[in-house]
């Protein structure tokens, strides 16, 4: 009757152990940690642009966001990082200051003032894909 519980007891100690010998998944570099390169890719995704309703109000770094300035918000860059975004459709491009987080919706790279958008692609698409490079 003992040898059952010596059994399941040789088992788990040999599975535990052996899942302590597994290697962790590597994590994604930190922005800090990327390379430096003045137009270095950063990413690649998808764009949208705030509303009017965010028009005045306070971003994460403090600021006022102000949907004429050439401002961007993105997950991880940090805030005062230069970023040209370039629409992969047509080849334009803007440089856009990071001063806020987001976006929150999933598939989206960067969230960009209506001024920036409007210089790489009509306010009506909406959503549109695009390129980041690392500017400064």
């Amino acid at each position: 009757m003992l040898i059952r519980p010596a059994v399941w007891l040789f088992t788990l100690l040999t599975v535990v152990a052996l899942a302590g010998c597994t290697t962790p998944r590597p994590k994604p570099p930190s922005p800090q940690e990327t390379p430096t390169d003045t137009g270095a890719l950063i990413g690649s995704g998808k764009a949208s642009y705030y509303g009017n309703q965010h028009h005045n109000k306070l971003t994460a770094s403090g600021e006022r966001f102000d949907q004429n300035a050439l401002t961007a918000a993105h997950r991880t860059l940090p805030f005062g990082k230069k970023v040209r975004v370039i629409n992969t459709r047509n080849g334009k491009s803007v440089v856009v200051r990071i001063n806020d987080r987001g976006p929150f919706v999933r598939g989206r790279i960067i969230d960009l003032s209506k001024a920036a958008f409007e210089r790489i692609a009509s306010p009506r698409s909406g959503v549109i894909r695009v390129d980041l490079e690392r500017v400064d």
